[in-house]
């Protein structure tokens, strides 16, 4: 099976986070077929090793792709759409198990590299608080000297034939935000009866809203309040999301979340629960790894562009609080659309490119 066959194979049957049963099992009988050694790994992933033919083989490259898909209807129309009712590969996920399958496949091939190779096929890159957390909790590479932990997006902000690189500090940490404030509720009319959960929510958005900065994300992005045009409810709901890329800066923003609500309980007479659960890290390349990078890249005719730090989240920073780790992103053209929708579309003319890249970057790493 070649990568496009593989990638076309997940994008038709794609799976939630942490239920990608078939996905991992698919993923395992390929890779045994190719007489590669495989385990199961936080559940639903899978780990696949290569031993090299030459040097320390307790020194290892961990080569990583994530596998879950979204809960999306798809609507691109093609012959090998997602076959499962709302949900969808529509973050390119498939593309980037499709890459690292390829690349295993070529050094299965021609193992003649120094050390280990790793590769990780990891469940439940779109949920907090990831399945990153579950790979790094089972200690796969504990009596290893890992060298490198190496990842991969597709970006539709990039061409095809260009890949992007972030030096140090490249994608925020995320958090997820629930509160619930309570009041007394009544008719809408009669003010004086009432302790209004709906205004005392909107004053704390407005006051969450104002920790905003180039370093600091907080967003609201659901409100539930169940009244009606004459009625308060007793209860109001916010959900959102915290972006920073500091980690003192992430916790102090969490106890001026923390010290706002109590505000606005004393200000309007209310109950303020406030429920942050803690996500991913920041994502945070090596620098020296992120340039070797970037000049081979150079050297093998890609197209590098440089990126800036972005306030998007990927659990892949996990991995880079513990190893030396890259994390880049790999161009798939603006034909392709937008991430996350239901015609996100990525050209696999990029898959090429990815896997030729990857597999060059591997093998650079291990050979150094």
């Amino acid at each position: 099976m070649d990568t496009k066959q593989f990638r076309r194979e997940l994008h038709a049957h794609p799976e939630l986070s942490f239920e990608e049963y078939r996905t991992a099992a698919f993923i395992a009988e390929q890779l045994s077929q190719l007489g590669i050694e495989n385990y199961p790994i936080a559940k639903t992933g899978v780990l696949a090793r290569i031993e090299g033919k030459r040097g320390n083989l307790k020194r290892c490259v961990v080569l990583r792709a994530d596998i879950d898909a979204l809960p999306i209807c798809e609507m691109t129309g093609i012959e090998w759409a997602s076959k499962v009712d709302g949900v969808m590969h529509g973050c390119g996920h498939d593309c980037h198990a499709a890459i690292l399958y390829g690349v295993l496949k070529r050094l299965k091939e021609n193992s003649d590299f120094e050390g280990t190779l790793f590769g990780v096929f990891q469940p439940g890159e779109e949920c907090n608080p990831g399945g990153a957390k579950y790979v790094l909790e089972e200690e796969p590479f504990k009596d290893y000297d890992v060298v490198a932990v190496v990842g991969e997006h597709v970006d539709a902000d990039l061409e095809v034939g260009e890949i992007g690189f972030c030096p140090g500090k490249f994608m925020a940490s995320t958090d997820e935000l629930h509160f619930t404030i309570k009041g007394v509720g009544g008719h809408a009319a009669m003010r004086c009866r009432i302790k209004d959960s709906v205004v005392a929510a909107a004053d704390f958005i407005m006051r969450l809203n104002a920790f905003n900065s180039d370093d600091c994300v907080v967003s609201i992005g659901r409100v539930i309040a169940e009244g009606a045009t004459n009625v308060i409810p007793d209860v109001t709901a916010c959900q959102g999301t915290m972006r920073t890329f500091n980690e003192k800066l992430r916790a102090r923003i969490k106890d001026m979340i923390v010290n706002a609500a109590k505000e606005i309980e004393y200000k309007y007479d209310v109950e303020v629960a406030v429920d942050i659960r803690h996500g991913y890290p920041c994502v945070e390349n090596n620098i020296q790894l992120t340039y070797e990078a970037m000049l081979l890249a150079e050297s093998r005719g890609f197209k590098v562009r440089d990126l800036e730090m972005r306030p998007t989240a990927e659990d892949f920073g996990y991995y880079t609080q513990v190893y030396p780790s890259i994390f880049y992103r790999l161009g798939v053209g603006q034909s392709s659309g937008r991430s996350h929708t239901a015609m996100f579309l990525p050209d696999e003319k990029a898959l090429d490119v990815g896997e030729e890249y990857m597999y060059q970057l591997a093998l650079s790493i291990l050979n150094k």
